[in-house]
């Protein structure tokens, strides 16, 4: 009967992985609700249970994707593969109004550039202090503090080695995380209360994950507006950071 069972979630990966995370979901929600009353969003909790998750499937098999490199769960590396995560971030997208859209005007725009520059810029700062000195690290650390996608996918394409890809993906991360949980601490002294603000903080905050994840736990009709900035974000990083910013870096290191 075990073994039934198990082959049925082995040969529907997919489905297997929706419950699974359908459950860790809910048991984060229900810790952030009962031991922090809300302050801690549930999606914040719900990653560091991913990561955990992820560290325990990588020591146990010795593998390369985490949880998904055990058979049972391999489900979860297509769940979370970039087809169903870009799909879900155009999805989130869907909720705003246009109208409200083009208040934001230049606003929104130089939000942008501003964001992806300073969190670039913070990241060599911090590649820096850690001894970090070649062009390729340093580009490759800035853009994982532009977002975790950004990280790896700049990285990838200067020539970066593994190991500075996945701490640029660990930066990106860090900062997802605080946005998730310090956006409702900070939300009414810097006035995050309607569309227009919410879209300039997604472009300055950039990571659709923890601008989401933050303005649920604000204001859950301020997500898409947030969101959909925060979007734009990555994929201007994702141009700016291995092209421009990456010389920029060569000629000043």
């Amino acid at each position: 009967m075990i073994n039934m069972i198990k082959e049925g979630l082995e040969n529907n990966g997919l489905i297997t992985a929706f419950a699974v995370i359908g459950i860790v979901m809910y048991i984060a929600y229900f810790l952030s609700d009962k031991l922090t009353k809300g302050r801690v969003h549930g999606s914040a909790i719900a990653i560091m249970f991913g990561l955990i998750l992820a560290y325990i499937g990588g020591v146990n098999t010795g593998g390369e994707k985490g949880i998904s490199d055990i058979q049972l769960f391999s489900g979860i590396g297509l769940m979370g593969g970039g087809m169903l995560r870009d799909f879900a971030i155009i999805a989130t997208a869907f909720g705003a109004n246009f109208s409200e859209v083009k208040k934001t005007g230049i606003g929104g725009i130089t939000a942008l550039f501003f964001g992806i520059f300073y969190s670039f810029v913070i990241g060599i700062i911090i590649a820096l202090c850690f001894g970090y000195r070649d062009s390729v690290a340093l580009t490759t650390i800035g853009g994982g503090a532009v977002t975790y996608i950004v990280g790896p996918v700049s990285g990838t394409a200067i020539g970066a080695s593994s190991d500075i890809i996945a701490l640029s993906i660990a930066v990106g991360l860090i900062k997802s995380i605080s946005v998730m949980i310090l956006t409702p601490i900070f939300a009414k002294k810097i006035k995050l209360n309607n569309p227009r603000t919410a879209m300039i903080y997604g472009g300055v905050m950039g990571t659709t994950s923890g601008v989401a994840a933050g303005l649920a736990a604000t204001d859950v009709k301020l997500v898409p507006y947030g969101a959909m900035t925060a979007t734009f974000y990555t994929g201007l990083g994702c141009l700016l950071v291995p092209s421009i910013l990456f010389l920029l870096t060569e000629i000043i290191f």
